[in-house]
């Protein structure tokens, strides 16, 4: 059929009208189209489609890139709600004012997709830089991230130099949320104002200035001394990444990669106690069990011990800046460069004062450290939960570098740096490896957080990936019930196998605390020599840390050295309900539950660990100084000073080099210039082992004092020493403590 012409123009325009009424959120921009005229011919009976011109307004619907994507794209909704997507942030918009209007190249990494894609080189340009400015109105868009050369990233370089390899998806995030500074700036920024970091900590210079690690640094701060994100202070250790339950332990893993939040409904299948991802600032494992703020609560979660301890670095910067610069100073979270000149004396950055023409100007290096981990403990919301302990770590050496300067130094006796042990990830015992990269299977078992569950299950020790302390999966076979690795027996280093009871959580303990040498290897070392042999060959036997397991059970194990022919004392049974490892220790911070001791022994007074060394049972004076009042660790002690004389003594008679001890030192025995001692007997040999093995189990006086005794009398004995006022112990079993 053919309609009429001003009908199906009609028809054409309506349509149009229509489209441009109902799309008020559309561009209307009038354009010349060609649309079809019916035309009627004189004198035929037929009628010709002729095209003609027409100026309508053509229907453009303008959609937003989020909405665009959401209409295309997986997942696109999700980035759309997030920050990432946030184009009216002022992550996203800072430059658009400023002539030209273009994110520089030393922001545009991570301020737009263009020049996120330049860092990557996926516009065709190098890897690792960019070229050049990127234009506005990007966000972080879904190509920054997908694309053939971010999809295979597996590395990160920080702003330290310390690059991290062997990444997965996350290493996406951390090219941007990884900070702009670290220790490395911190100190060039001292050095190229004429100073030197260390020697002129108190030194005022108008040419230094704060340094700012910049927002959400969350990969600095979990990677911890790795990455160096924060202010290490020289000959101080710190923690290294943060290592969370497997499954957990990335930021892909805790983060939903799109929206960005937490995913918080995952967390509730340990820390079941939360109600909502506010409740995630509550959260405190059994694993940090020390009081780092010093205000008594252990129930507080450590987001509000790092909440405390940045407080009191606050207010000591504030009296430093007073009595050292000469110019008081106060912060302001919301404007640049931070940190002010408090002209009134309030102790707050008023809306006045935040001002650039105030900003404070009379930096001494030791109070630049200490601003910029004060703002490194702020920057990162998540703080508490990427690397809580680094962060503690880094404001408690701030606030103790400060206090050095101070005329009243605040008393930091209740702060604490450090965790327990087996969670104090900074300490030598987790940090040993890091240069080499991974935990040899000779020490992989208790010094790696994975290596005690390998041996659990498969019955070997293997290469492990160094670690940050033990963690809950160390022990624990199931997170949700809170099941432990189960030991029927333990197998020691003499050979022996013993076992605290069938199942018996004790036994998880001996499995590292029960030192790595004997009776057997020392004999074994010595290979027949004549006993005051110097011999060239001979190393020193160690028989490494805090084998309590090894003395509390005695000859059982042999692992001090027992001398042939002479009895020792077996398993010291202590009364019933205290009796191993954990019904003396607390399982998780280690401590021993000291008022449960006060309560059976009611003539000593005690209050703290230490006064246990004043407890003892027997009347008889061992050490014969006539002293039966005081604690069996005191009769240790008197006999342990009494062979390291004798050592030395013997020594000089055989014609060895003089001997030196330090505790702190590997090979701990020394010659008297420093160097690792070298001309060892048997007799010395045997002697060192047992003065090392008395020093390394700080609690040898509880766990089997008696057996200590016999070691070190008939060490004494073999020393040709005067033993003529001690008393041997009988081995008949006869409680210590």
């Amino acid at each position: 059929m053919v309609y009429p012409k001003l009908n199906r123009i009609s028809i054409l325009l309506g349509l149009l009208l229509i489209l441009g009424l109902a799309a008020a959120a559309c561009s209307q921009e009038p354009e010349t189209v060609e649309v079809t005229r019916v035309v009627e011919v004189p004198g035929e009976t037929e009628t010709v489609e002729v095209p003609v011109e027409v100026e309508v307004t053509r229907v453009v619907e303008v959609m937003t890139e989020a909405e665009s994507a959401a209409a295309n794209i997986p997942f696109a909704d999700q980035w759309a709600a997030s920050g990432h997507a946030d184009a009216s942030a002022e992550a996203f918009i800072h430059w658009n004012e400023d002539d030209p209007a273009e994110v520089p190249a030393n922001c545009a990494k991570c301020h737009s997709t263009p020049g996120f894609l330049d860092f990557l080189g996926a516009d065709g340009s190098a890897f690792g830089a960019v070229d050049a400015a990127a234009p506005i109105g990007t966000t972080v868009e879904c190509e920054a991230c997908h694309n053939e050369v971010a999809v295979d990233l597996a590395s990160v370089v920080f702003p330290s130099g310390a690059e991290i390899v062997g990444l997965g998806p996350e290493a996406r995030c951390m090219q941007c949320h990884q900070g702009r500074a670290s220790t490395v700036s911190v100190n060039d920024s001292i050095v190229n104002a004429g100073l030197d970091p260390q020697a002129d900590l108190d030194t005022v210079s108008a040419d230094l200035g704060f340094t700012n690690i910049h927002y959400y640094a969350a990969a600095a701060t979990r990677f911890g001394t790795w990455a160096m994100g924060g202010y290490e202070y020289e000959g101080q250790s710190y923690d290294p990444k943060f290592d969370h339950v497997e499954g957990y332990d990335t930021c892909t893993s805790c983060h939903d990669p799109h929206t960005l939040e937490v995913q918080f409904d995952e967390c509730t299948a340990c820390h079941t106690d939360l109600r909502d991802a506010e409740d995630l600032v509550d959260i405190r494992m059994q694993g940090s069990l020390v009081d780092f703020d010093g205000d008594g609560d252990l129930d507080e979660g450590i987001f509000f011990e790092i909440e405390d301890m940045r407080t009191i670095l606050y207010d000591l910067m504030q009296t430093y800046a007073a009595e050292v610069s000469g110019t008081p100073i106060g912060y302001n979270a919301q404007s640049h460069p931070y940190f002010f000149i408090d002209g009134d004396g309030s102790g707050e950055i008023e809306e006045g004062e935040a001002v650039r023409d105030n900003m404070f100007n009379a930096w001494t290096p030791r109070l630049a450290k200490a601003a910029y981990n004060y703002q490194v403990s702020l920057k990162d919301p998540g703080r508490y939960a990427h690397g809580g302990k680094y962060i503690i770590q880094l404001l408690y050496d701030s606030i103790a570098s400060l206090n050095e300067a101070v005329a009243t130094p605040i008393d930091m006796a209740a702060l604490h740096r450090n965790d327990h042990g087996h969670f104090a990830a900074s300490e030598e015992a987790f940090r040993h490896w890091d240069e080499d990269g991974a935990v040899p299977g000779s020490c992989s078992k208790c010094h790696s957080a994975a290596g005690l569950p390998l041996f659990a299950a498969e019955g070997v020790s293997i290469t492990q990936p160094v670690a940050s302390g033990l963690n809950c999966a160390t022990c624990h076979s199931n997170l949700e019930t809170f099941e432990l690795y189960v030991f029927d027996e333990v197998t020691f280093p003499s050979g022996a196998t013993v076992s605290f009871g069938e199942g018996e959580p004790a036994n998880t303990c001996i499995n590292c605390h029960q030192g790595r040498s004997s009776t057997t290897s020392v004999d074994r070392a010595l290979n027949g020599l004549a006993d005051d042999e110097l011999a060239e060959n001979l190393r020193f036997q160690n028989i490494h840390y805090f084998a309590a397991g090894a003395t509390l059970f005695g000859t059982e194990v042999k692992g001090a050295y027992e001398y042939a022919g002479n009895e020792y004392r077996g398993q010291n049974e202590h009364v019933g309900a205290f009796d191993d490892c954990t019904e003396c220790h607390d399982t998780h911070a280690l401590e021993v539950v000291v008022a449960e001791c006060a309560d059976c022994h009611e003539d000593v007074e005690i209050e703290t660990a230490e006064d246990l060394q004043n407890i003892r049972v027997s009347e008889v004076d061992f050490d014969g100084d006539g002293d039966v009042t005081e604690g069996i660790a005191g009769e240790i002690n008197t006999m342990a000073e009494l062979l390291y004389t004798a050592m030395t003594d013997y020594a000089v008679s055989v014609g060895a080099a003089p001997i030196v001890y330090d505790s702190h030192a590997y090979p701990y025995f020394f010659n008297d210039a420093g160097e690792g001692y070298s001309t060892w007997t048997p007799t010395l040999l045997r002697a060192a082992y047992n003065y090392q093995y008395v020093q390394k189990d700080p609690g040898a006086f509880a766990h089997n004092g008696q057996y200590i005794i016999q070691v070190l009398y008939d060490t004494l004995v073999d020393l040709g020493a005067d033993v003529s006022g001690m008393t041997r112990p009988s081995s008949v079993q006869e409680s210590d403590s």
